[in-house]
């Protein structure tokens, strides 16, 4: 049952997804309009009329409210790559958030498997990309090193999948041990510590574009307060950052 729960629950997160937001309002719409005009054309009691017509409201308002808190998620996981700094400061399900969108923007398509206080199987996150697939598992550790176990039990994992070796990606905050990272290079599998996260964080975080000529644009402080200012050359692009200290922040402490 639980199981079955988890993949309606998938395929529901899955379609409201991949609604925009036109889709999404048509949709409401004509779970409303049934409601109210199937009783009328099929002749229904009045009774059966007023509960068709709730049902229809309901269902018009779960897609609406359902669609705008998949927006919310979505833009919290694009802003996790954006603002982030301290990855240490994120829950484990935000990490995999974060990873999966940095794989996102690296071109995969990305289906987050990993579900709070439940089983994962040893799988957070499918990739898909030209016909192939990946599977990764994410470990926010940070005191202690991944060991050679923890590795092993993920190859297996894809040996469950029907996967080769170079299919699976094993994320983590920490570092390997160096038994794991023998055993990962034996298997195939690919390995990406703490330095690597950052540095593909950093790679595919969005710089902000300069508002004047689109050019890139860096943190700078003047005497009336942190800004941000356009690199390229006479131009005189800028923008105000006093009123986002969160942002100032988050820009001056990405690691190098």
């Amino acid at each position: 049952m639980a199981r079955l729960e988890g993949i309606a629950e998938r395929a529901l997160t899955a379609f409201l997804a991949r609604l925009s937001g036109g889709s999404a309002v048509v949709l409401a719409v004509a779970l409303y309009g049934s409601g109210l005009a199937l009783p009328l054309v099929l002749g229904w009691r009045t009774v059966f009329l007023v509960e068709s017509n709730a049902i229809g409201t309901f269902l018009a308002a779960f897609v609406i409210i359902g669609w705008l808190l998949m927006q919310l998620m979505q833009s919290h996981r694009r802003n996790l790559v954006e603002w982030t700094s301290d990855l240490r400061l994120l829950e484990a399900q935000e990490f995999e958030w974060l990873v999966g969108e940095v794989f996102r923007r690296d071109g995969w398509k990305v289906r987050e498997t990993g579900q709070k206080d439940a089983s994962d199987g040893n799988i957070d996150l499918e990739l898909s990309r030209d016909g192939k697939r990946s599977i990764v598992q994410c470990k926010r550790w940070q005191s202690w090193p991944v060991g050679v176990h923890e590795v092993r039990e993920f190859a297996g994992t894809l040996l469950r999948e029907g996967l080769p070796g170079h299919a699976g990606v094993f994320v983590t905050l920490s570092d390997f041990t160096t038994d794991a990272r023998t055993d990962a290079k034996k298997t195939g599998i690919q390995l990406i510590d703490k330095r690597d996260l950052y540095s593909r964080i950093e790679r595919v975080r969005r710089t902000e574009p300069c508002p004047v000529c689109a050019s890139p644009m860096i943190v700078d402080l003047s005497s009336r307060g942190w800004w941000m200012r356009c690199v390229a050359e006479r131009c005189s692009g800028k923008r105000d950052l006093s009123s986002e200290p969160g942002r100032a922040i988050a820009l001056l402490t990405q690691p190098s």
